[in-house]
């Protein structure tokens, strides 16, 4: 008697070839972009061990101390300035990020995905671990830090791009928003994982919250360079259908209407049969990438751009000053604080799964997105006033909070760019993804430098007033996304007239 096939190949077989291979690459991507956002983290968690109050800290036997307040900290962050300073080196990484991204886009449409990636990830690696090694070495200079900031930023923008282009490359228009929106919780799960390995060693060596997270990005480099398959015409899986043209949709319509001719087989078994005009095949990829000045162009590029440059200000406050805002307002040590702001980001992943979600059912990318911006800023208001009063009330907010602020920039940042990027009216031409990406990525992260920055200057009179800055900035984003939102109303309200 043939024994039956066993039910865990039997599961096996149920996917294709084809299947297998975009699951791999939807992993690989996320295990990279994870390991991006894993090594940023380090350096907000580490700043309110840089700078505390040493008067409770237990003095070492011998230690001759000239100030009883500042004996503790890390000079040259033991001044009051300490906090302008601390925005010094936010700036430094996020400013070179800013002015890099532009530029990464243009070489990740020109370069090898694969070797661009693995390169971007081992020198992040190689920064990040100098950053952790000043501990031991003992260097107390800020010009140190700043420049190791600025070369880290300018290698961190090689992982946007790089990414969203092969997963643009690999999946089509269909549900993108929702499997984006899961794809894209790489980047609150790095926070997460940067925050507990960062405070896992802040308290006894912080230099080790650094070269961590930086042996692990340079890891993930070489697992980049042995596994990553950039087009699925590579292994000769079938290439995702980005959009259909409005003549290939008369046409399926016309199909759908009659029993399929041998015209059609014609058509589709050489692409050169009786209806000439209209041969149903691919289109030939160009051989040229996209200009900047092309990019621009494409619909709706510079509103979705403009719109994230004040959602990622609002992100990447809270990504460097949160815990810093939670040490000092809820008086928690810098492990507690780390570790209580992963509920933003444990928030962010469900907003970006919810968005996609949203999206993908109602087809209004830009409407999601200012809905979720609109919630945001009364949430905003609340947590700053009623947030602390206990922990059950800090965590509930903090989730909501994570949600509703990461929910619009996960989705700008990955559906909407990849829409974008394989927009009709570029006609097939899919080198176009990595320049939109880092157009829409790099107004973004002007903001990103922006908001902490805006931040270290403000919050000296006061945290309130952070928050204003902080509400007035979503506010801002929704108003850039007005046009886009009044038509996709018009669109449904067409859809529903002709239902």
């Amino acid at each position: 008697m043939k024994s039956s096939l066993a039910p865990g190949i039997r599961f096996i077989t149920t996917f294709s070839r084809d299947a297998w291979y975009r699951s791999f690459i939807l992993f690989l991507t996320f295990l990279f972009y994870t390991a991006y956002h894993l090594s940023r983290k380090p350096i907000s968690i580490v700043k309110s061990q840089l700078h505390r109050n040493c008067s409770n800290a237990i003095q070492p036997p011998g230690l001759n101390i000239t100030n009883n307040a500042t004996w503790c900290d890390w000079k040259p962050f033991d001044q009051d300035n300490y906090q302008t300073l601390f925005g010094i080196l936010d700036n430094s990484f996020l400013i070179a990020y800013a002015i890099g991204m532009f530029i990464s886009g243009i070489f990740g449409e020109r370069l090898p995905l694969r070797y661009y990636l693995s390169f971007g990830m081992l020198m992040s690696g190689l920064f990040t671990c100098l950053f952790g090694l000043g501990f031991y070495l003992n260097i107390h200079s800020l010009g140190y830090y700043a420049s190791i900031q600025v070369m880290n930023g300018l290698m961190q923008t090689t992982g946007w791009p790089a990414v969203v282009a092969c997963v643009g490359n690999w999946f089509g228009k269909g549900k993108r928003g929702f499997i984006m929106g899961v794809w894209n919780s790489h980047t609150s799960v790095g926070n997460i994982l940067g925050s507990l390995i960062a405070g896992a060693f802040v308290s006894s060596a912080w230099g080790m919250s650094f070269i961590v997270p930086g042996l692990i990005i340079a890891s993930t480099g070489i697992l980049c360079f042995f596994f990553l398959v950039e087009k699925p015409e590579d292994v000769n899986c079938t290439p995702p259908q980005h959009h259909v043209s409005s003549k290939q949709k008369q046409l399926e319509s016309r199909e759908t209407e009659t029993e399929p001719t041998a015209v059609h087989v014609d058509v589709t078994s050489n692409g050169n049969g009786s209806i000439t005009t209209e041969p149903q095949e691919i289109v030939q990829e160009p051989t040229e990438a996209i200009s900047f000045c092309g990019a621009l162009s494409i619909p709706g590029v510079v509103e979705f751009s403009l719109c994230l440059l004040f959602a990622k200000l609002v992100s990447y406050t809270f990504l460097y000053w949160l815990p810093l805002y939670i040490s000092n307002v809820a008086h928690f040590d810098a492990k507690q604080a780390g570790d209580m702001s992963t509920l933003f980001d444990a928030g962010g992943i469900v907003g970006g799964i919810m968005a996609g979600l949203v999206s993908d059912y109602t087809g209004g990318r830009a409407t999601t997105c200012c809905v979720m911006l609109l919630a945001a800023a009364p949430m905003l208001f609340l947590y700053n006033h009623i947030g602390q009063r206990s922990l059950a009330t800090t965590v509930g907010m903090l989730l909501v909070c994570g949600g509703l602020v990461n929910g619009p920039y996960a989705l700008i940042t990955t559906a909407v760019s990849a829409d974008l990027g394989t927009h009709e009216s570029l006609r097939g031409n899919s080198r176009a993804l990595s320049t939109v990406t880092a157009i829409i990525d790099g107004t973004g992260s002007i903001g990103a430098a922006l908001g902490p920055l805006l931040a270290g200057v403000i919050s000296p009179t006061g945290w309130n007033n952070v928050f204003y800055m902080l509400i007035s900035a979503d506010v801002l984003a929704c108003v850039f996304l007005s046009r886009l939102v009044y038509k996709e109303a018009q669109g449904w309200c067409r859809r529903g007239r002709r239902g």
